[in-house]
């Protein structure tokens, strides 16, 4: 995102900038003259998307610190007698549990052990779970991926 952000205000922007300048070039600038103006446009350019990669990865630190300041973190639980270890132990544990519980209500559904009827409550959250957890354990872009199949399983 934050190079999409770049792009946009570095790059794309100044591009543009830098064309429009480019065409207001009095026709008596020599071709010399008219790499030096480029040949400074572009350095702009750079120290521009410089700065802009500065500020941003400084938003992202700040970002950072704050989730950190807001939610802790393991270390913190660490300090915790007896509890501390049991929450890290967990919060280590949710990516397996919720893997492995799908995986079960999958096979138990698609097996026929569990019937879920359609149109249902049930299908919906059936579907909604898969969603979720999928996308947690495999990432939004596989789901955006995906998302085209879905639809269409969906609508049928």
């Amino acid at each position: 995102m934050l190079d999409k952000v770049i792009g946009m205000f570095g790059g794309g922007i100044l591009d543009s900038v830098i064309d429009v300048a480019k065409s207001y070039f009095p026709p008596s600038m020599t071709d010399k003259e008219k790499a030096e103006a480029e040949l400074a446009m572009m350095a702009v350019k750079a120290d521009t998307e410089l700065k802009l990669s500065g500020m941003m990865r400084d938003i992202q630190e700040m970002y950072e610190n704050r989730i950190r300041d807001m939610e802790g973190t393991a270390g913190d639980l660490k300090t915790i007698p007896i509890i501390g270890p049991i929450i890290i132990f967990m919060r280590g544990m949710q990516r397996p549990v919720w893997g492995f519980s799908v995986l079960y209500l999958d096979c138990m559904v698609f097996s026929g052990e569990w019937v879920i009827v359609d149109g249902s409550r049930q299908d919906t959250a059936f579907l909604i779970i898969n969603l979720l957890v999928l996308s947690f354990l495999f990432g939004e872009r596989a789901i955006k991926n995906l998302s085209p199949l879905i639809e269409r399983l969906v609508k049928r």
